[in-house]
């Protein structure tokens, strides 16, 4: 397992993964490293800038689970983020997180959600394939982590 906290490891995730057998991103490292902002600043953290749920953080996130993915590697989380944000760890399973780590007074909401977030995936694909097979596609909105660089 390879620590993932800066952008520079998620850019480069194919070639990392030719290395290693699986990466696990540290969101509050990562976050910092896209954001360039202090995680210990009490100022800016009051003003919401310091947010795992940044589209950047959430781009380069998504794109090292892809990468990743596709090189055979895996990919876990650990940090502050998936513990005290559902709206963080619903995009982690939806982008295709292996692994979230959370604090012990999580554990459970977060097993509950996860649980309840891969059922929505499941009917969602359902709802697509339904739609495909009736002739008319389903149009979804872009989320804001898409991106291809």
């Amino acid at each position: 397992m390879f620590m993932a906290e800066t952008p520079s490891i998620a850019i480069m995730a194919d070639e990392f993964s030719k290395l290693v057998d699986g990466f696990s991103i540290g969101s509050n490292d990562m976050t910092q490293g896209v954001l360039m902002i202090d995680r210990d600043s009490e100022r800016l953290g009051q003003m919401g800038y310091f947010d795992e749920r940044d589209p950047a953080v959430k781009r380069i996130i998504a794109h090292l689970i892809k990468v990743a993915h596709e090189n055979g590697c895996t990919v876990s989380i650990c940090g502050e983020g998936p513990s005290n944000l559902p709206d963080f760890a619903e995009f982690l399973v939806r982008v295709g997180i292996d692994s979230i780590s959370v604090n012990n007074d999580a554990v459970a909401t977060t097993k509950t959600l996860v649980a309840s977030v891969e059922q929505k995936l499941i009917l969602e694909r359902l709802a697509e394939q339904n739609a495909l097979a009736a002739g008319k596609p389903l149009k979804k909105p872009t989320p804001d982590w898409a991106w291809n660089p």
